[in-house]
Order: structure tokens, then C-alpha cells, then sequence
């Protein structure tokens, strides 16, 4: 029998004992199969249980951070490739849903140990981070469960087809988030420092990681009940989940306070630092953090001079390739609303900066920028090198010019305005997690995929903090957690005095910014958008990039075929910006203006509070009944 979408037949322990683990140890990656071991004579040592345990990672980090799209199609994308597009709204009822079943899928392995562990006979604490490692899963299993269908059956055992769970209803939300973070007290207290974990297991979790998915968690889920609230929770009796707490759950400000407190531990644990190599690797510094391997950049740094991902997926060439078709998709282009959200070196957004170019030239608005957009977008009619053997020219031969690489390519970017073809990679060319490896072809990459790193737990510490004080914040807090990511973008601090003759421009408006360019291309930004309550006004205008009209674009010559202009207005039936838009619920977001291409209208972009949790998938209300549907589907 199948329900809560897995079979508990095919699920068990020879699943976990003939998977392996990839760490920075081979020894993990070296693992045997032992597909005869059974239940039955399993979890009877440490060794057994910490095989077990190291299955985890790959079972959920078996995929590529951003392989889910990246945040395609939100407002800050200009990538609408799948169809119909997440912002459209109109998502059919699935039948079946992977978020679901593989979750569920990986519940079972972790009660399953957890249950074990209290079986063991041996010396408890000789397991204890193995148990902790358990319950991090279930928390990170129920926390994508929640982030996708919000109130869901937890699940805190191994299963069989008699278990009352598989035919019981929904817990709430907060029953889930009370469920996620008892489950991470856990952890922390049973997961070792990341300072006490050596280089050859590095990737495994620490404690510090466990308290800085507890800050994320813990600010989600206030900010949630802050802005959301019970709208999306049904009755529990017709309709939804229902709004249920638990009787000692926290209030939103204690849940603020616990992601403020947990981030400032992580802060002052000395377990991780920004990457900040610029005075090796210049204006794009940050693009190699995303691409980190032996060889993969022109300083020689290596995965060992990353101490900024705290929870992420561990690739190697030799061992555990990537297999996913990442560097020539190109995935992670930015739209026109994200290239004004970009800073400029004084601190201030374009529409206040005095340094700010315009854009009457193909080049102007790269100027006197972030680095993170110079890390991570594609300047036109400027050099780049591409990756492998020959794609785009081929990969990065450091210490050589371009002219004298031997290829014969002309490794010039000339942007793509002809046509809308492909959905991706239009207007504007972003590349973060796009290699440039000489010896990497596409599906080869082998650089380190972050779920969580360093960057978010400043960011949530600051969140936390204005979510605190009622939208204030001192300069003194903005100063060791958004401005360490500033500094290292080449922006000047955000502080009170710099904002303040601006009337449009808050605090809270500003940190949400830095989030959204920080986390730009990491998945985070539709969760985002949600828990704040604004997704509908964020996401429901036209998509725009390039501004064409009255700049150099019009009449521009692409370099590489100058019979050629680069820019085809006839190719966009959707034409250009006509007046000057809002098309941020912050003010402080510089406003469309007339002369931007249009990439997708506003009538195909029908975001509402019912897409703020996805349906259950019908299979599994035809299974159990009691599982009742989200409101509005």
C-alpha cells in the first residue's frame, strides 16, 4: 500500500546502508555497498549508526542548490522558460508532487535511527552526534514540507501501513515549526562545533549550522504570522490545516528574539567569514565564490579558502560530479527591476546616487556599482571566458589575453536582443554558479552548492533586529552584520545619516533589499515575498530589461557581425515601457521609466494568497481523505 506518497516496502535500511555520503573526506566517498545487511543486525555499533547518518546528506542534498529554478520568474528574474510560469498563478493540482513524497521519503530513514538510538545498549554519547544529525534532517525535511504546503502531517516515526498517521489529518503550521525547532534544540545540542570539525569532514554539520537554520526558520515563521497571519491556513474542518498552536508556542516577539539570539551565537562562534578575496580576484570576487574548484579561478583558491557556506551540497570531479545542466543554461539572469536594486559604490540606489551613469550607453549602468552585479551579470562588448574545451570559446587560461588564448574566438559578450527565444538569458546574461573552468564541460561542475551560508545569518540578524525595534536600527548592529556584506560588495555602509534625507527610503526596506541582491539566484526569493505578504505586489508587473529606447542599444552594431544591429525591436511583441511605473510595494525601489523592453506583461502574472501554499496533490487526498485541500484550490 502506498500513502504519504512512499511505499514502506521499498523505503528501508538497504536503501540507507548502500548509499554513500560525500564529504571532504574520500573515505565517506570510498564507502562499500552492503546490500545484504538488514534492520535486523544493523545499528548495533557507532560505526553502523554513523553510515546511517552520513546517508542523510546525500538523501537530501542529492540535488543542486537553485536546480528548482533559481528563482525563475519572480520579480527579479528574467527567465521565464517554464511554462506555465510559477507567477502565473494558475499551478493545475498535481497528482503527485516531489517535494512531498521525497520528504516523506526521508523522514522515515531519520526516525528510523532516532528509534534505533534509543534501542542501543552501548555508550549513548558515543551516537549522540549521530542522533543530532537525525533530528536535523526532520527538521529540514518538515521545514520544505511547510515552505510548500504549509500545515502537514508530521511525521516523528518509521511508518508502517497500519500507522495512524497515514490516514490522519494535517497538523498546523505552527504544530510543524514547534515540531522543526524542538527538533533543532536537539541538534544543536548533540551536533559538535564547526571548529572542532576537521578539514577532511568538513561539510558535515556543526552546531552552529543547527542555529543558523533555527535563525531562518525562527524569523520565517515570525514574519509569516506577522504579515500573513491565518489567511492562509483554512478552518482545519472544510478547508486547509487549520490554525492550531501548541499551548507554550512562541509569540512573534520571541520567535524574532530567537532568530536574533541564534544568529549573534553564529556571529560570535568565530566558525565562519565572508568570502572577501578582492585584492586577488577584483570587481569579481564574488562570481568565484560560486565556482570555487582546484583551478577555477586566477588566484588558485581552493574549497579549503571557503569559510562562508555553513549548510551545503560537497561536489568533487573525481567522485561526485554535478550531472546537471547548470553552466550552459545559464540560468541566473537578472531582470531590469534587480539591476536598479543593485547599489552604487556611495551606498544609494540609483535613482539618488550621484554617481550613477544612466543609461544612454550600453555600459553605463555597470558603473560605479556593486560588485555583485559586476560578479554576476555579463557587461556588454566586454571580455569573458567560457568554459571546457570550446563552449563559448572555451575555459579561462590565466596569465593569457584573450587574444593570445589560441582559440580564435572572440570572447566579447554582445548581448542577446533579437528575440525572446528560450525564455533565458535575454537582455542581460547573469552567471552566477556558471563556470569557467577550463577542464569543466557542462554537467562536470564540481563546485560546492550552498543551501545556507554565512551572508544570511547578517542578514536575518539584521532583519530580526528592525523587526525588533520597530523598524529602527542602530548604526552600531548595522555595522557587524549588513555592512560586512557591503564592505566586501564595495558599497559604502548603510547608516541612519545616509538615508535619512531620503523619505522613501527605511531601514527595514533597505535590509529587505540587501536580502533580495544578496540571495538573488539561491531560491529564497518567493519564500520571501511571501512571508512578508507582499508577493502580489511584487510580482504582479510587467517583466522588463534592457532600456532600448534613446540609448545606445537602437542603433549599436554587434561587434562580431557589424552588417548586424544588436538590438531587433520587431522581435518583441510586447514592445517597450511607454510611461514611467511603480512596480515595488517599497518606494524606495527606483520606479520603471519609459524605453525598457518588455519580457513578460503583467497580464501573465497573477500571483494571489492562494499561491502562497501549494496544493496537496490529489493522490494523496484520494488516499487519505483526511488530508483536506489549501483554501481557493
Amino acid at each position: 500500500m502506498k500513502n504519504i506518497n512512499f511505499n514502506i516496502k521499498r523505503i528501508g535500511l538497504t536503501a540507507v546502508i548502500s548509499a554513500f555520503m560525500l564529504t571532504g573526506c574520500s573515505d565517506y566517498l570510498d564507502q562499500e555497498p552492503q546490500d545484504s545487511v538488514t534492520e535486523a543486525v544493523y545499528f548495533k555499533t557507532p560505526e553502523q549508526f554513523e553510515a546511517a547518518a552520513n546517508f542523510f546528506y546525500r538523501a537530501t542534498f542529492g540535488y543542486v542548490a537553485g536546480s528548482d529554478g533559481g528563482d525563475e520568474s519572480s520579480d527579479l528574474s528574467g527567465n521565464i522558460t517554464e511554462q506555465p510560469t510559477y507567477v502565473s498563478g494558475n499551478k493545475p493540482v498535481p497528482t503527485s508532487d516531489g517535494i512531498w513524497s521525497s520528504n516523506y521519503n526521508q523522514l522515515r530513514e531519520a526516525n528510523q535511527l532516532i528509534e534505533k538510538a534509543a534501542e542501543y545498549e552501548g555508550d549513548q554519547s558515543d551516537i549522540e552526534t549521530f542522533v543530532a544529525t537525525a533530528h536535523f534532517f526532520r527538521a529540514w525535511n518538515h521545514y520544505k514540507l511547510l515552505l510548500r504546503f504549509g500545515g502537514v502531517p508530521i511525521v516523528t516515526r518509521s511508518l508502517d501501513v497500519s500507522s495512524e498517521e497515514l490516514y490522519g489529518p494535517r497538523n498546523s503550521r505552527y504544530e510543524v515549526i514547534y515540531q522543526i525547532l524542538s527538533d533543532l534544540d536537539v541538534a544543536i545540542d548533540g551536533l559538535p562545533s564547526e571548529n572542532s570539525i576537521g578539514d577532511t569532514e568538513k561539510g558535515k554539520l556543526s552546531s552552529e549550522a543547527a542555529k543558523s537554520l533555527k535563525a531562518r526558520i525562527s524569523l520565517y515563521a515570525a514574519t509569516y504570522e506577522k504579515y500573513v497571519g491565518t489567511a492562509t491556513d483554512g478552518d482545519g474542518t472544510t478547508v486547509g490545516a487549520g490554525s492550531a498552536k501548541p499551548a507554550d508556542y512562541p509569540s512573534v516577539q520571541e520567535l524574532f528574539e530567537d532568530a536574533k539570539q541564534n544568529a549573534s551565537e553564529v556571529m560570535n562562534s568565530g566558525a565562519y567569514e565572508l568570502w572577501d578575496h578582492r585584492a586577488e580576484l577584483g570587481d569579481r570576487n564574488l562570481y568565484y565564490l560560486f565556482t570555487l574548484e582546484d583551478g577555477s579561478n586566477p588566484a588558485g583558491l581552493t574549497k579549503a579558502d571557503n569559510r562562508e557556506f555553513i549548510i551545503y551540497t560537497v561536489y568533487d570531479y573525481t567522485l561526485r560530479q554535478i550531472r546537471q545542466n547548470i553552466s550552459h543554461s545559464k540560468p541566473y539572469t537578472p531582470s531590469r527591476k534587480l539591476m536598479d536594486m543593485y547599489l552604487c559604490e556611495d551606498g544609494l540606489p540609483v535613482q539618488y546616487s550621484s554617481v550613477f551613469e544612466g543609461y544612454d550607453k550600453m555600459n553605463s549602468e555597470f558603473q560605479n556599482r556593486d560588485n555583485r552585479l559586476t560578479s554576476f551579470v555579463y557587461e556588454p562588448i566586454v571580455q569573458y571566458w567560457g568554459h571546457g574545451a570550446n563552449v563559448d570559446g572555451g575555459g579561462a587560461q590565466y596569465g593569457v589575453d584573450f587574444e593570445d588564448a589560441g582559440t580564435g574566438f572572440d570572447y566579447r559578450y554582445v548581448p542577446q536582443l533579437l528575440n525572446p527565444s528560450g525564455g533565458r538569458g535575454v537582455g542581460y546574461q547573469g552567471v552566477k554558479f556558471v563556470t569557467e573552468h577550463k577542464l569543466r564541460e557542462t554537467r562536470e561542475e564540481s563546485f560546492n552548492f550552498p543551501y545556507l551560508r554565512y551572508a544570511e545569518v547578517l542578514l536575518t540578524y539584521a532583519e530580526a533586529t528592525v523587526e525588533l525595534g520597530g523598524g529602527a536600527i542602530s548604526d552600531a548592529d548595522l555595522d557587524i552584520s549588513i555592512n560586512k556584506i557591503r564592505e566586501r560588495s564595495n558599497v559604502a555602509p548603510l547608516t541612519n545619516a545616509l538615508i535619512s534625507p531620503y523619505s522613501d527610503l527605511t531601514m527595514l526596506g533597505e535590509i529587505r533589499r540587501e536580502r533580495a541582491i544578496e540571495l538573488f539566484g539561491e531560491s529564497q526569493r518567493f519564500d520571501d515575498l511571501k512571508r512578508w505578504g507582499i508577493a502580489e505586489g511584487e510580482l504582479n508587473h510587467d517583466l522588463t530589461l534592457n532600456y532600448v529606447d534613446g540609448t545606445e542599444f537602437e542603433t549599436a552594431l554587434n561587434p562580431k557581425n557589424p552588417t548586424d544591429l544588436i538590438y531587433n525591436p520587431s522581435g518583441f511583441s510586447y514592445g517597450t515601457t511607454s510611461s514611467e511605473k511603480s512596480i515595488s510595494t517599497y518606494s524606495g525601489i527606483a520606479n520603471v521609466k519609459p524605453g525598457a523592453l518588455i519580457f513578460d506583461i503583467k497580464g501573465n502574472r497573477n500571483f494571489s494568497i492562494k499561491n502562497y501554499v501549494d496544493p496537496i496533490p490529489s493522490d494523496q487526498i484520494r488516499l487519505n481523505p483526511e488530508l483536506l485541500q489549501n483554501p481557493l484550490w
